[in-house]
């Protein structure tokens, strides 16, 4: 095993489909390891950082801490007189407390980074009250160490397999809290009663099987590995890395260690939270282990799960990977998501500053998820809880908690874990802008900022993203090293120094060594054009961007009923900053940066027309053999006890299927489905065929719905309701049927050759279907939906709508 280092660490101490924005990793222009500089260095001047950051503020110092205190000296059995709060933090909600240890980092990294002396009292008067509470735990039949606004119990109920929310998830937000307050601002009480809580996590965990501890981990329990870690690197200490270890989730981290993604059906910021303790602990250990797990992860979550926008997983979890199209809904980017997937991504460039992709995966979700998340119009900086990505979502509160009309949240009905890391996610901008290392200084991101470092004062000044200059103004002197990252995106940097151009590569750091005099000016200029990224599960279907700005279609207070197809070559600037439109069919849409897009409902993926014509047809699987007759396509599969028959393959109803190839139904504005099929067992929801990708975007025939009729249907994620066409009787049983399906401006349903169900006006086409990954004949993408009893033949997909006397010839063999 790699020795405990304290090295690595105190750097640490002292101190995020977006596959196509991100090439694969370049190196470094050398291979020295920066170290964060003290937030006290750098001063934010006026931006949108800086404004949001003053919104959050103002709440910081608002908020009445007695009210969140309320709860922990009720628990604690000490007098309080304080008016309760509502939301997760209302006295019969099990998350309560977490707030106060998203209060407590906040305020310390608020106050370290301004200087605001009113801000650190605030957080020393919690601290003191918290110590207070702790104190009388004992008293209160808890045990010696433990902190809460909740009864020790909660843990109890935990180790005997009882339903508990979070306990754990709570006990890290408020170590968390400590530990910022005395890293960040060297407040010693804090420290004394995070040290009081550490033992008491150690003894209740060390107390268990490590079966029953990896139980107890089923549950969330934040970062504690995280928080424990870094405490063990913060004092030295090695016994608080070994109850870090305690905490490690072996049902997500072995895989992780042996490179497999199992993330599909996870809970996103459940499992992102335990990986940014694992980054923690690589750096603490230097252990492969923890390298493999915490680097491989971001490269499977940044790489297959993330949306254009930055932030990932579907209703808080994660989908199969690539999925993104076919995971669309209002739900969709839980902000705390990228709150930890930023902090993983600080981490681990600190650790690997070779991965410069770290960065600009950083700076993506910073400009079009997390500054955005805020309401500029709202003075305490209130922030939504998901970015919902379908199209005509809006942002909004989160449900079941009370927002304030015309806003996202509350001062005191809200609470939720994004009301909880927005106080933290918009007062720590500096902490990334500039890093040092021992000959010189980065610049990692292009937040107007000014900061003293080796004699001189740097003045960064840019209207980017708005504008493609970064200048950098030089005043007073010295000698070093001055790195600045040149984004990926960036094909065309350059790079000036008072006027002479120095080399500059996308994807790394641009490296002037000299003696910096009053008066020096650097000059970067990243030049930006708009980009269609086509989605992974879609190549029809793309997001625009312009550098790196996610562009957002603006629909006011109209909701479109599926994603808007637009004409890629009518867009056009308009006036404004980053203005565009671009036509949607007799509609012109307008197009703003989605960070600027509030209180109006809105679209970031459109669907283009497909460049080239569709094949006339696209595939033939006669099933007599697992062969495609074109040679196109790889063969089909047959699984869960299919067999080839006489005449097709013959299905038992108990887990037989066909497994046609992915990508089948991909670029097809129009198509038609046709194919045998003999049902004998009429079962309702079984299926003739379901092409799609899961159980919310799809294109199935069913043998008979509980109406009594055979129903084709498609959706899409996030569509409200089915577009269908019904058949005017069931499939009948035991006989051979020839159906088909044409898709386009209508859908039609065709039995043996004979029209016998219209839909005249489907809000959907089938380009919207994408490059379908799970394409079942006899099987349903509901895994709880029967299997088909009976057998299919003769599977072909055309690239067009066939008329009704084509699809008579292909009933009939004429």
């Amino acid at each position: 095993m790699t020795a405990f280092t304290r090295r690595g660490v105190f750097g640490l101490a002292a101190a995020a489909g977006l596959v196509a924005a991100l090439p694969p990793a370049a190196a470094t222009a050398d291979t020295a390891r920066p170290r964060p500089l003290d937030l006290g260095r750098v001063r934010l001047l006026d931006s949108r950082y800086r404004q949001n950051m003053e919104r959050t503020v103002a709440y910081l110092r608002f908020v009445d801490a007695d009210r969140l205190l309320h709860m922990f000296r009720v628990t604690a059995g000490l007098p309080s007189t304080a008016e309760p709060c509502g939301g997760w933090e209302a006295p019969g909600i099990q998350l309560r407390g977490h707030t106060t240890g998203h209060l407590l980092s906040g305020l310390a990294l608020a106050a370290a980074n301004t200087g605001d002396t009113d801000l650190a009292g605030k957080g020393a008067r919690i601290v003191a009250a918290l110590a207070e509470c702790q104190a009388a735990a004992p008293a209160a039949g808890f045990t010696e160490g433990y902190l809460s606004a909740f009864p020790e119990q909660a843990f109890a109920d935990l180790e005997a397999g009882k339903v508990v929310w979070a306990p754990y998830y709570t006990i890290h937000k408020i170590m968390a809290g400590l530990l910022d307050q005395y890293r960040l601002l060297g407040n010693r009480q804090a420290l004394d009663v995070l040290l009081g809580m550490a033992r008491w996590a150690r003894t209740r965990m060390a107390n268990l099987s490590r079966e029953a501890q990896q139980k107890v981990l089923h549950t969330e329990f934040g970062g504690m590995n995280e928080t424990l870690a870094s405490l063990a690197l913060v004092t030295g200490d090695r016994q608080h890395l070994e109850t870090a270890k305690l905490f490690d989730h072996d049902e997500i981290f072995v895989p992780l260690s042996q490179r497999r993604d199992t993330l599909a059906g996870r809970h996103a910021n459940t499992d992102i939270a335990k990986i940014v303790g694992a980054a923690v602990e690589w750096d603490a250990t230097g252990e492969e282990y923890y390298r493999t797990i915490a680097t491989y992860f971001w490269d499977q979550v940044v790489h297959h799960h993330t949306y254009v926008i930055g932030g990932n997983a579907n209703a808080e979890f994660f989908g199969p990977p690539d999925q993104i199209v076919s995971q669309l809904g209002e739900n969709t980017c839980e902000n705390c998501n990228s709150y930890n997937m930023l902090k993983l991504s600080r981490l681990l460039f600190l650790r690997d500053p070779s991965r410069t992709d770290y960065l600009d995966y950083s700076e993506w979700t910073l400009l079009n998820q997390m500054l955005g998340e805020q309401d500029p119009d709202s003075a305490h900086g209130f922030v939504t809880y998901y970015t919902g990505l379908v199209p005509g979502a809006q942002r909004k509160g989160k449900d079941g908690v009370v927002s304030d009309p015309g806003t996202y949240s509350s001062d005191y009905g809200n609470f939720t874990c994004d009301h909880g890391t927005g106080l933290e996610t918009h007062v720590k901008y500096a902490e990334n802008v500039y890093y040092a290392a021992d000959d010189g200084l980065w610049v990692n991101q292009f937040i107007p900022s000014e900061v003293d470092y080796g004699g001189a004062r740097i003045r960064l000044e840019t209207e980017y993203p708005y504008d493609e200059t970064v200048r950098l103004h030089v005043s007073g002197s010295g000698a070093f090293a001055l790195r600045v990252r040149i984004p990926s995106w960036a094909t065309h940097a350059k790079l000036f120094v008072n006027g002479e151009a120095v080399r500059a590569e996308p994807g790394r750091f641009a490296v002037v060594r000299r003696r910096w005099r009053d008066g020096d000016v650097v000059e970067l200029r990243l030049p930006m054009t708009v980009e269609w990224r086509p989605a992974p599960d879609n190549p029809a279907v793309h997001a625009l961007t312009y550098g790196p700005l996610v562009l957002a279609a603006l629909h006011g207070d109209t909701v479109p009923a599926v994603i808007p197809t637009v004409d890629p070559r009518s867009l056009r600037r308009e006036p404004g900053r980053v203005e565009f439109s671009v036509q949607a069919g007799d509609q012109r849409l307008r197009l703003s940066p989605f960070l600027d897009v509030h209180h109006e409902h809105y679209s970031v993926y459109f669907a283009l027309p497909p460049s080239r014509p569709a094949p006339r047809t696209v595939a033939v699987f006669p099933l007599r053999n697992a062969r495609e007759s074109s040679g196109r396509w790889p063969d089909a599969e047959l699984a869960g006890g299919a067999v080839f028959g006489d005449r097709g393959v013959e299905l038992n109803g108990a887990g037989a299927h066909v497994r046609l190839p992915s990508g089948l139904v991909a670029n097809l504005t129009g198509a038609t489905i046709a194919m045998w099929v003999r049902a004998d067992t009429i079962v309702n929801s079984t299926r003739v065929f379901d092409l799609g990708f899961n159980a919310q975007s799809y294109a199935f025939l069913t043998p008979r719905t509980g109406l009594g009729r055979a129903r084709f249907a498609m959706k899409l994620a996030g569509m409200e309701g089915e577009d269908f066409a019904d058949a005017a009787v069931p499939l009948t049983a035991g006989v051979w049927t020839h159906v088909a399906v044409t898709l386009g401006e209508r859908i039609r349903l065709y039995f043996d050759g004979e029209l016998t169900g219209e839909n005249p006006a489907p809000r959907m086409s089938p380009l919207l279907l994408g490059a379908t990954q799970l394409n079942y004949l006899g099987r349903s993408q509901n895994v709880k939906h029967p299997y088909l009893d009976g057998a299919v033949a003769d599977f072909r997909l055309y690239g067009r709508e066939l008329t009704a006397a084509e699809v008579r010839e292909v009933a009939t063999g004429s």
